[in-house]
């Protein structure tokens, strides 16, 4: 197994993980009643959060609505994309 196959093993997981984490913390932002540090919420809750404090510092609500997660799942798609889709940079390397 070469360092590029090692890293397509660990990373499609992971990001395809967090995509799926930020699509439900969307699903969440609908609900504002939900308590986010109760459980099972908090086991969405948790692992997005690193991730939305800062961009919300950069990126205001639009029209109320916190898009930061949004733009997380953009983000996490397109890495995934560059780097483990058909044409992606360890695909390719694994190739070689």
């Amino acid at each position: 197994m070469t360092g590029a196959d090692l890293a397509i093993w660990i990373l499609g997981p992971i990001l395809g993980l967090m995509t799926f984490l930020f699509i439900f913390r969307i699903i969440l932002t609908w609900y504002p009643q939900v308590d986010l540090n109760r459980l099972p919420f908090n086991l969405v809750a948790w692992p997005t959060e690193p991730f939305l404090i800062p961009l919300r510092k950069i990126v205001a609500p639009v029209g109320g609505v916190d898009i930061t997660p949004i733009i997380w799942v953009g983000i996490f798609s397109l890495l995934r994309e560059i780097l483990l889709g058909q044409q992606g940079l360890l695909t390719m390397l694994s190739r070689a």
